[in-house]
């Protein structure tokens, strides 16, 4: 009878241990769902569970139109008491309908009613054994003309914090929270929080909406945000609900949201505008009709249908989704002369170019969609060095045409006069429209240019053989690639795939890359002029990407001279790039780059390292061709100024990688080490494992490195080294080797297979 008390005992243990509790929601329409997905609105509950853990329970009982008077006559509060239970939480926030006078049966006066009714729901909360919390009320958007910000609350936001003080309740401050993030958004941008759509966007709202009160989907998640994060920063019991995120110590709400646009249900036809499918007929002028009419009319989208669309440059404007749909191919002129001089950016500096196939300056709410593709024609401005073909492609080309150095095919003589100036060929160097009119052949263009937009999206479409970089965004903020494939020569110089540059708030996500150049890259600027601009590339995710050839997977640098901070990359597999993980810089650049999270890389066949981090970029291809040297000259310690860059806080997790020359290779400067580096839960079978130089705080814990080539690793005048739980191949030659001003910990490392640990 004992034995079956205690078993008893112990399940009822354990019953209590898996009831985990249930948040309640009580509250008006800016926290209750909203059942019509065709419509856009949104209550910032109805966003909550995406920041929790699975398995956390929540009841949003919250009801458009609802004031603390009106959800109790109701006996909306009778059926949440009905299902609480002891443990469980409510979260309490009234006042937009408590607010209004000249409807008695919801108006609650602030200091009579309105906290009366709040101090009923804490106290029947309570009596159940239950947790309440109260909310002020979200804020509506109000701007006056001179965009100074208007209160519309009035007293209910501190009768809410009056009553949580008297009470020992816990306050989330969402008035606060929320007025501070609109105020920082600023008239136009905080519209996208709210319910701001023109007519024919959705079909549920024919007549458009200017709603400052209610949320759009964007919106709700970033109000949830706010109050997982007031959670977190509380400590409240409640953070412990908040779903963690792959990247190191990071909950849900610290990763980056990313606006998408939405677009008018109208559609324009280029065809209806004198466009030809024959791959003959120029349609620039068409096209650019349809864009421009579409624009006029409130946006839409541009239809690019099936067949061979021959077109010159294109300027993509706002509220335009240019849709080039499956079976559809955008084939921009080979004819140079249809792409006029203009002022743009190249390689982070301010020059003149040739205008970019598709471009597209101060757009807002822009789209490049559909299944179709995009080619750059990018053979008749591509330079293409000898080493990089065979003898017999590099005979072929020099029998089409163009001009050749010996080293080096041109497609013109201007391009190999234009590769033979020293020096960047750029503004600030004298090279205005007059100058480099003598040039413009070597004055190739990226293929699509986004400068100072927001609210873009690329979607299911390819982009390949650019005549440079394929996708530059510059100064943009809140830009969607999804679905997206871009493809250049494995040859193809300066053929990067898509390269941030001072972007804030950035999704890549599920595309492919196969590209002459880095893939996925982070920029901000190049030296002086960098710094000056001072604007770094950040909030940015990339997750589910796959890289085929490239110099980099994933690269930040070497023109980083604004800075980069907040990139997580996720789930993505490498598959013969050059490099992994590049992260580049050198003497000169500048900039902080900081705070960067990697979990979920895979990798197989890299040429050069699996993870690099290099602060003597040199310009040069990361795996050299046959007979070259990849040594560094002798670097002594230079004087630290504005011009020395600096790499901090990065936590890489879960690399796997089958074969590569080098594993990881850290190598700062004498007088900036690399700071602050983390590298867990990792396997990489390589050549060479680990080389350090020049570094600070880097931590190896939990990786395994398999080489062929010994020592496993080399540490040379470094500081706070830690390496814990190291594997290596059995039988190992020499696991560490230490030079230098170096201070090294080895920890819990199994060394019995190791034929000699250290010297």
């Amino acid at each position: 009878m004992k034995k079956l008390f205690l078993l008893a005992l112990t399940l009822c243990a354990f019953r209590s241990a898996d009831v985990r509790p249930t948040i309640f929601l009580i509250g008006d329409s800016t926290m209750a769902d909203k059942p019509d997905a065709s419509d856009p609105e949104r209550g910032w509950g109805q966003a909550l569970p995406g920041l929790l853990s699975d398995g956390v329970a929540v009841r949003n009982h919250a009801v458009n139109g609802r004031s603390t008077k009106s959800f109790l006559r109701e006996g909306r509060w009778t059926t949440v008491l009905g299902e609480l239970k002891a443990g469980d939480w409510v979260l309490i926030q009234f006042g937009h309908n408590d607010e209004k006078k000249e409807d008695s049966t919801r108006y609650a006066a602030p200091q009579t009613d309105y906290r009366r009714n709040l101090l009923r729901f804490i106290r029947e909360t309570q009596a159940k054994g239950a947790k309440p919390v109260l909310l002020t009320p979200v804020v509506r958007r109000r701007f006056d003309a001179g965009g100074a910000w208007s209160d519309t609350h009035g007293d209910y936001p501190t009768v809410v914090k009056e009553v949580a003080g008297e009470t020992g309740v816990p306050l989330i401050d969402l008035e606060a929270l929320s007025r501070d993030m609109v105020r920082q958004a600023g008239p136009e941008k905080s519209r996208r929080l709210y319910l701001a759509f023109q007519p024919g966007t959705y079909a549920s709202r024919p007549k458009g909406i200017a709603d400052d009160t209610h949320f759009s989907a964007y919106g709700a998640r970033k109000i949830a945000g706010l109050v997982v994060a007031d959670w977190r920063r509380q400590q409240l019991p409640l953070a412990a609900f908040v779903r963690k995120t792959a990247f190191d110590g990071k909950a849900a709400d610290e990763l980056p949201v990313v606006y998408q646009p939405v677009f008018r249900k109208d559609t324009f036809r280029i065809t209806a505008y004198g466009a030809k499918p024959d791959g003959q007929f120029l349609n620039t002028s068409a096209i650019q009709k349809s864009i421009d009419a579409c624009s006029a009319a409130g946006g839409g989208t541009v239809l690019i249908p099936e067949g061979l669309w021959l077109t010159g440059p294109l300027t993509l404007k706002s509220g335009v989704n240019l849709h080039v749909k499956t079976g559809a191919l955008l084939r921009f002129s080979q004819n140079r002369e249809d792409y006029p001089l203009v002022v743009t950016s190249w390689e982070g500096l301010d020059a003149i170019r040739c205008q970019a196939p598709l471009s597209a300056r101060n757009a807002v709410g822009i789209a490049i969609t559909g299944g179709g593709t995009l080619d750059g024609g990018g053979e008749v401005w591509r330079p293409v060095k000898k080493e990089k073909l065979t003898a017999s492609a590099w005979a072929k080309l020099v029998a089409s045409g163009g001009v050749t150095d010996g080293d080096t095919w041109y497609p013109s003589e201007q391009s190999l006069q234009g590769s033979r100036i020293k020096g960047a060929v750029s503004l600030a160097t004298g090279y205005d429209q007059t100058k480099s009119a003598a040039i413009r052949d070597f004055l190739r263009p990226n293929m699509v240019s986004l400068v100072q937009c927001r609210d873009v999206l690329l979607e299911g479409i390819t982009v390949q053989n650019s005549p440079a970089w394929c996708l530059h965004p510059l100064l943009c903020e809140d830009i969607t690639l999804r679905h997206v494939t871009v493809r250049n020569p494995w040859y193809a110089q300066n053929g990067d795939g898509v390269d941030l540059e001072s972007c804030r708030h950035a999704l890549i996500e599920n595309s492919t890359f196969d590209v002459g150049d880095d893939a996925i890259c982070i920029k901000s600027g190049r030296d002086a002029e960098g710094r000056r601009r001072g604007i770094p590339t950040e909030d940015v995710l990339v997750n589910g990407c796959t890289v085929f050839h490239g110099h980099g997977g994933f690269v930040v640098g070497s023109e980083m001279s604004g800075g980069a901070r907040n990139l997580f990359v996720s789930n993505c597999t490498f598959l013969g790039t050059d490099v992994g993980l590049r992260f580049k810089t050198a003497r000169g650049r500048g900039g902080v780059v900081e705070d960067v999270y990697v979990s979920g890389v895979q990798m197989t066949n890299i040429p050069g390292e699996a993870i690099l981090f290099d602060m003597y970029y040199q310009a040069k291809d990361p795996v050299p061709a046959s007979g070259k040297s990849e040594d560094l000259p002798p670097s002594e310690a230079r004087p630290v100024d504005e011009g020395t860059p600096r790499f901090r806080h990065f936590r890489v997790q879960n690399v796997h990688c089958k074969g590569a020359e080098t594993g990881i290779l850290v190598r700062g400067l004498p007088e900036m080490h690399v700071e602050d580096i983390q590298i867990a839960q990792s396997v990489i079978e390589s050549r060479k494992g680990l080389l350090c130089t020049d570094a600070t705080g880097l931590i190896l814990k939990d990786v395994d490195l398999f080489t062929e080539k010994g020592p496993v690793l080399f540490v040379r005048d470094s500081r706070k080294i830690v390496l814990e739980r190291i594997g290596c191949r059995p039988g190992t030659g020499l696991l560490l080797r230490k030079s230098g001003q170096t201070d090294v910990r080895l920890l819990d490392t199994d060394t019995s297979g190791v034929k000699k640990v250290m010297e």
